[in-house]
C-alpha cells in the first residue's frame, strides 16, 4: 500500500515509532514536526523506516549536515546500547566493534566536536594514499592518518593502472581527490610479505582468467624488471624486491594521467612512495623526482628524499 506522507504524517509517524524496534539511542527524542515532511514517499507495508537528520548534497561530493546531527551525538552519548548475541558461543565480534566505536565517540569525536563539525561541511585532506587492502597494514593506525587528514582506497597489492586501461575505482578515486579536492601529495604504500605481489611472481601467462591475475597483471613490469636484475636470488628474495619495484612502477603510472602530470610538472603535486615492513616494523619513504623521470613504460625512474623511519 501506498502512504502519501504529506497528508497522513501524523499518523504514519506514531505508527513507525511503535513499530520499529528499540534503538541503540532509545533516549533520543527528534526535534522535528510532520510540517518538516514537504516530499512524498512511497512506504511499503511491514518496512521499517527510520528518520535520519538531513543532509544536503552538493554537485562536488561535499556534504553539509545539519545541526541536529551533533546534537543527537550529545544527546545519546551515554545511552545504553542493545546486547548483541553471540553466534555458535564464538566470540562477540559486533560486541567487541561496538565497544571500540563508543570509546572512539566518547574519547575522540565528543572531544573534539568543533573539528567533526567542520569535517561535516568540507573535506580538504593533505593526501591521497593507495595502499594495500591487506588487514594487517592499514595506513591509519601505521602512520596516524586522523578524520579529514587523507583520501584513501586500498587495493589488491596497492597498484595504479596505466591510463590506457581505462576506467577503475581506483583512478576513479584519483581524479576525484585530484581534481576535486586538489590533493597536494600522492602516497603509494606497499608492505612486506604482500600475497598479491606473490601472486603475481608465480603467475604464468597461460591465460588465467581470474579477477585477481586480471588485476595483478597491471604490475608486470615490476615482475620482469625483477626477474631481470635479480634472477639468482630466492624466490622470497624477488617477492620483497619486486614488493618495492612495483611502487616504483604504479608511480610511473600516475604520471600516464594527464591531470596528474600537468601538476606534477608544476610542482602542484608530488608523487611519494612508501614501503612497510611489519615483520621489522619499518617504513621506508621517498619522492618520485619528477625532472629526472621519463613517464614512459619501462622507464627510469629517479627519487629523491629518501627516508627510513626505524
Amino acid at each position: 500500500m501506498i502512504f502519501p506522507i504529506r497528508s497522513n504524517a501524523r499518523r504514519i509517524l506514531s505508527t513507525m515509532a511503535a513499530a520499529r524496534p528499540s534503538s541503540t539511542c532509545s533516549n533520543y527524542r527528534r526535534k522535528s514536526s510532520a510540517s518538516n515532511l514537504t516530499n512524498y514517499a512511497e512506504v511499503e507495508q511491514g518496512t521499517h523506516v527510520e528518520l535520519l537528520p538531513s543532509v544536503k548534497r552538493h554537485p562536488v561530493g561535499r556534504l553539509e549536515a545539519s545541526n541536529d546531527s551533533m546534537e543527537l551525538a550529545h544527546e545519546c552519548s551515554n545511552c545504553e546500547g542493545e546486547n548483541v548475541s553471540k553466534a555458535n558461543n564464538g566470540p562477540d565480534l559486533f560486541g567487541e566493534m561496538k565497544e571500540r566505536f563508543l570509546s572512539f565517540k566518547k574519547h575522540k569525536f565528543l572531544k573534539e566536536s568543533e573539528h567533526f563539525q567542520t569535517l561535516a561541511q568540507a573535506q580538504a585532506p593533505k593526501f591521497m594514499v593507495i595502499a594495500c587492502a591487506d588487514s594487517r597494514v592499514c595506513p591509519s593506525n601505521i602512520l596516524g592518518f586522523q578524520p579529514g587528514e587523507a583520501f584513501m582506497i586500498r587495493n589488491v597489492a596497492n597498484l595504479v593502472p596505466p591510463f590506457e586501461n581505462g576506467a577503475s575505482e581506483t583512478n576513479a578515486a584519483l581524479e576525484f581527490a585530484v581534481n576535486t579536492l586538489e590533493v597536494k601529495n600522492i602516497l603509494v604504500i606497499g608492505h612486506s610479505s604482500c600475497a598479491g605481489i606473490e601472486t603475481l611472481m608465480r603467475m604464468q601467462d597461460d591465460g588465467d582468467s581470474s579477477l585477481t591475475h586480471s588485476w595483478v597483471i597491471n604490475a608486470k613490469v615490476a615482475k620482469l624488471r625483477t626477474k631481470a636484475v635479480a634472477p639468482h636470488i630466492s624466490f622470497d628474495q624477488q617477492c620483497r624486491h619486486c614488493e618495492k619495484e612495483s611502487i616504483n612502477n604504479s608511480l610511473l603510472n600516475l604520471r600516464t594521467y594527464p591531470w596528474i602530470e600537468d601538476r606534477a610538472k608544476k610542482e602542484m603535486l608530488s608523487l611519494h612512495g612508501g614501503y612497510y615492513d611489519f615483520l621489522r616494523c619499518t617504513f621506508e619513504k621517498w619522492t618520485l623526482d619528477i625532472n629526472g623521470t621519463r613517464p614512459i613504460e619501462g622507464g627510469r625512474y629517479l627519487d629523491k628524499d629518501r627516508e627510513l623511519w626505524c
